[in-house]
């Protein structure tokens, strides 16, 4: 492999250039990857990992395919967007077909931050309001106006919420405030943004939209229970504002199915407004905003130009147009439903094994173990979630934690190479792991678990170090008060079915 420095000298300089919000992955034992190919990431000494982290890379690592067509057009041509250009046009329309009719006009970005921002945009022009709804744990991006209408990132800091912000409860059925059990969870969810609008016209405040992720994937991967963003949209247009569909992390075939995940909610939903982006180009920085010939007029009629230097440049349209030609020459929705049926199979199996799993959300190629779930306190999970994260990478498979107290292990693999023998290598690994953890634990034993029980799992120094920069209490201090999610003390009672 080429490397311009030795991992450790690359980690050093990292450290000394590179701003420290700036996180890796496995912090306390960074991997450094040097090159990829479809569903394989390669280290500096050459070991292979399966890739169940990157949403980006949608139709695999370098596939041929799109790498030609960045590499021909880049040979003749790349300029800005004021230029007439046959790729823009072509690329805005085979994006448009993939949408209801009158989603057809497009504004090109160059991430999902940009075009979240400019759906915004869009939004408040369009009627002159200003306030926006969004959901608990919600992340749409990284720019001011987006970190304002993300509780999963201004709830971490030390921002307030804004005054225009309003945040609905998650429509999470199975840790959320109404659950599988209530006899309408998405009328219930609903109605908490009905109420938000009312109390907000109250206080003479007028609703520009709402935005949420067709399925919120930073919040927990919640599938919103049938219903719900219709009647939110109902109460939402009723208040003069628009619905807007995150779609940069859950578009482009993920789901199987559909092409978009907001279309798996019936086709009696269509949104006002959809942003995408990630998996748009490979890794080539592309994304877009798609909106109603209604809304666009709205926002023209400001007198403001909207210009992108780099927003649908012919390189960009030529890359998006050799993804959107792979996904269907190569069947990838096909494949993510296949795949995603078999991998369905097999996590309800290890479900129905292991106590220690306490949901398990999946839409075909895009889903996650909900680690411990309610069946232990926030904290054991912590340490469970870190445990197996650290395991899983020492076999050479790579999947990431996230949601509050890291209580998930999350998988968005490459729709384009996974089959059934990837399906098996992800998940293979977790199997002793869950062993280890329930012995631990005693999930299988006893609610008490006594002080002389041996604990025959331990968590990896690198995990461990990881938490504690984290946040998280030090397992190793005061052990007799203490417990690291892993070793109790006696008097330490597990119930299997704790609401957390």
């Amino acid at each position: 492999m080429c490397e311009l420095y030795s991992k450790q000298d690359t980690l050093a300089l990292r450290r000394k250039h590179i701003g420290p919000s700036c996180k890796v992955f496995f912090a306390a034992d960074p991997i450094k990857i040097v090159r990829a190919q479809r569903q394989y990431m390669f280290d500096e000494k050459g070991d292979r990992y399966l890739d169940c982290i990157n949403n980006v890379a949608h139709v695999g690592h370098c596939h041929p395919e799109v790498v030609q067509a960045a590499q021909k057009q880049m040979e003749l041509l790349n300029t800005n967007s004021r230029f007439l250009h046959d790729n823009i046009v072509e690329y805005a329309k085979r994006l448009s077909a993939t949408l209801p009719d009158k989603l057809s006009v497009c504004y090109f970005t160059n991430s999902g931050s940009e075009a979240n921002d400019l759906a915004l945009r869009l939004a408040r022009q369009f009627r002159g309001h200003q306030d926006v709804i969004t959901l608990d744990h919600a992340y749409h991006g990284h720019l001011t106006s987006l970190i304002e209408i993300s509780p999963y990132k201004f709830q971490q800091g030390k921002d307030v919420k804004k005054e225009f912000v309003h945040v609905a409860p998650s429509p999470d059925t199975y840790r959320g405030k109404y659950r599988e059990d209530h006899a309408d969870p998405a009328g219930a969810y609903a109605d908490e943004v009905k109420k938000i609008i009312e109390e907000a016209h109250n206080r003479g405040r007028k609703i520009a939209a709402f935005i949420a992720e067709s399925m919120q994937s930073c919040g927990g991967q919640i599938i919103p229970p049938a219903g719900y963003f219709q009647k939110v949209a109902e109460y939402v247009r009723g208040a003069g504002g628009v619905f807007i569909a995150d779609e940069v992390q859950v578009g482009f075939g993920r789901v199987g199915k559909h092409f978009w995940s907001f279309q798996m909610l019936g086709e009696d939903f269509v949104p006002d407004i959809i942003t995408m982006g990630k998996p748009m180009g490979n890794g080539h920085p592309m994304a877009c905003v798609v909106t109603t010939r209604e809304i666009a007029e709205a926002f023209s009629s400001s007198g403001i130009e909207y210009f992108n230097t780099y927003g649908g440049n012919p390189v960009s349209s030529a890359v998006g147009l050799a993804v959107l030609d792979v996904i269907e020459n190569e069947d990838l929705q096909g494949n993510a439903t296949r795949v995603g049926n078999y991998l369905t199979e097999l996590l309800n199996k290890q479900k129905a094994k292991h106590t220690l799993i306490g949901d398990i959300r999946y839409v075909y190629l895009f889903f996650f173990f909900f680690f411990l779930g309610l069946r232990i306190r926030a904290t054991s999970a912590t340490y469970t979630t870190a445990h197996a994260l650290y395991h899983v990478k020492h076999d050479l498979v790579l999947v990431f934690v996230n949601y509050e107290h890291r209580l998930r292990l999350d998988s968005k693999p490459p729709p384009v190479a996974y089959g059934s023998s990837q399906a098996r290598a992800m998940l293979d690994p977790y199997k002793g792991i869950l062993l280890d953890l329930e012995d631990a634990f005693g999930a299988k034993m006893e609610n008490v678990i006594s002080e002389n029980s041996p604990c025959r799992t331990r968590m990896p120094n690198e995990a461990r170090s990881e938490m504690l920069r984290d946040g998280a209490p030090d397992p190793q201090e005061n052990p007799s008060h203490k417990r690291n999610g892993l070793c109790t003390d006696k008097h330490s009672l597990l119930s299997k079915r704790l609401k957390t």
